[in-house]
Protein backbone atom coordinates (compact mmCIF):
# COMPACT_ATOMS: atom_id res chain seq x y z
CA UNK A 1 0.00 0.00 0.00
CA UNK A 2 2.89 2.88 0.42
CA UNK A 3 5.99 2.03 -1.74
CA UNK A 4 9.12 3.86 -0.95
CA UNK A 5 11.71 4.31 -4.11
CA UNK A 6 15.22 5.00 -2.72
CA UNK A 7 18.21 6.33 -4.00
CA UNK A 8 21.30 8.01 -4.00
CA UNK A 9 23.94 4.50 -2.42
CA UNK A 10 27.38 4.04 -4.46
CA UNK A 11 31.02 3.87 -3.84
CA UNK A 12 32.88 6.33 -2.13
CA UNK A 13 36.70 6.99 -0.53
CA UNK A 14 36.85 7.29 2.87
CA UNK A 15 35.80 10.56 4.30
CA UNK A 16 33.69 11.28 1.75
CA UNK A 17 29.65 12.20 1.57
CA UNK A 18 26.66 10.53 0.29
CA UNK A 19 23.12 11.90 0.35
CA UNK A 20 20.26 9.31 0.39
CA UNK A 21 16.60 10.29 -0.65
CA UNK A 22 13.49 7.79 -0.29
CA UNK A 23 10.46 8.78 -1.57
CA UNK A 24 7.39 7.64 -0.32
CA UNK A 25 4.05 7.03 -2.42
CA UNK A 26 0.41 5.56 -2.39
CA UNK A 27 -2.74 5.99 -0.16
CA UNK A 28 -0.83 7.17 2.40
CA UNK A 29 -3.16 9.53 4.99
CA UNK A 30 -0.45 10.06 7.65
CA UNK A 31 3.15 10.07 8.27
CA UNK A 32 4.02 8.45 12.27
CA UNK A 33 7.58 8.03 11.08
CA UNK A 34 10.51 7.48 8.71
CA UNK A 35 13.69 5.96 9.18
CA UNK A 36 16.92 4.77 7.91
CA UNK A 37 18.49 1.31 8.42
CA UNK A 38 21.62 -0.56 7.54
CA UNK A 39 22.28 -3.81 6.96
CA UNK A 40 25.91 -4.89 6.80
CA UNK A 41 26.88 -8.50 6.07
CA UNK A 42 26.61 -10.74 8.42
CA UNK A 43 25.57 -8.31 11.09
CA UNK A 44 21.63 -7.62 12.08
CA UNK A 45 19.64 -4.79 10.57
CA UNK A 46 20.19 -1.60 12.41
CA UNK A 47 18.33 1.51 12.86
CA UNK A 48 20.67 4.60 12.07
CA UNK A 49 18.46 7.67 12.29
CA UNK A 50 14.90 7.91 12.66
CA UNK A 51 12.15 11.08 12.27
CA UNK A 52 9.03 11.66 13.38
CA UNK A 53 6.27 13.56 12.56
CA UNK A 54 7.06 15.88 14.78
CA UNK A 55 10.66 16.57 13.71
CA UNK A 56 12.04 14.56 16.81
CA UNK A 57 15.42 12.50 15.51
CA UNK A 58 17.18 9.99 16.97
CA UNK A 59 20.49 8.40 15.38
CA UNK A 60 22.56 5.17 16.64
CA UNK A 61 25.56 6.91 18.44
CA UNK A 62 28.13 5.65 15.67
CA UNK A 63 26.71 7.62 13.34
CA UNK A 64 26.13 11.09 15.62
CA UNK A 65 27.90 13.88 14.28
CA UNK A 66 28.18 12.90 11.03
CA UNK A 67 24.46 11.66 9.30
CA UNK A 68 21.76 13.71 9.47
CA UNK A 69 18.03 12.79 8.73
CA UNK A 70 15.77 14.93 7.21
CA UNK A 71 12.63 15.18 5.69
CA UNK A 72 10.54 17.43 2.75
CA UNK A 73 6.98 16.75 4.10
CA UNK A 74 5.83 17.74 0.19
CA UNK A 75 7.06 15.41 -1.15
CA UNK A 76 6.55 12.42 1.08
CA UNK A 77 10.48 12.31 1.17
CA UNK A 78 13.30 11.35 3.85
CA UNK A 79 16.66 12.45 3.25
CA UNK A 80 20.18 10.98 4.99
CA UNK A 81 23.10 13.06 4.41
CA UNK A 82 26.22 11.27 5.11
CA UNK A 83 29.59 12.94 5.88
CA UNK A 84 32.96 11.75 6.94
CA UNK A 85 31.97 8.24 6.33
CA UNK A 86 34.36 5.07 7.33
CA UNK A 87 34.45 1.62 5.67
CA UNK A 88 32.09 0.54 8.78
CA UNK A 89 29.61 2.57 7.33
CA UNK A 90 29.62 0.03 4.25
CA UNK A 91 25.94 -1.87 4.66
CA UNK A 92 22.54 -1.86 2.75
CA UNK A 93 20.81 0.99 3.89
CA UNK A 94 17.34 0.56 4.08
CA UNK A 95 14.47 3.15 4.36
CA UNK A 96 11.33 2.45 6.75
CA UNK A 97 8.22 4.11 7.12
CA UNK A 98 5.28 4.17 9.51
CA UNK A 99 2.05 5.93 9.13
CA UNK A 100 -1.86 5.64 8.08
CA UNK A 101 -3.00 5.09 4.52
CA UNK A 102 -6.53 5.31 3.60
CA UNK A 103 -8.82 2.60 2.69
CA UNK A 104 -12.02 2.21 1.22
CA UNK A 105 -13.77 2.05 5.31
CA UNK A 106 -11.18 4.71 6.14
CA UNK A 107 -7.54 4.78 7.44
CA UNK A 108 -5.34 1.90 8.66
CA UNK A 109 -2.02 1.61 10.38
CA UNK A 110 0.76 0.58 8.14
CA UNK A 111 4.63 0.12 7.49
CA UNK A 112 6.86 -0.48 4.55
CA UNK A 113 10.34 -1.03 3.74
CA UNK A 114 11.88 0.04 0.95
CA UNK A 115 14.08 -2.31 -1.30
CA UNK A 116 17.85 -1.02 0.19
CA UNK A 117 20.18 0.51 -1.42
CA UNK A 118 24.27 -0.11 -1.11
CA UNK A 119 26.55 1.85 0.62
CA UNK A 120 30.56 0.99 0.08
CA UNK A 121 32.76 3.29 1.67
CA UNK A 122 36.60 2.42 0.64
CA UNK A 123 39.92 2.73 2.80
Amino acid sequence: QVQLVESGGGLVQSGGSLRLSCAASGRIFSIDAMAWYRQAPGKQRELVADMTSGGSTNYVDSVKGRFTISRDNAKNTVYLQMNSLKPEDTAVYYCYFRGTIRYTMGVMTATSWGQGTQVTVSS
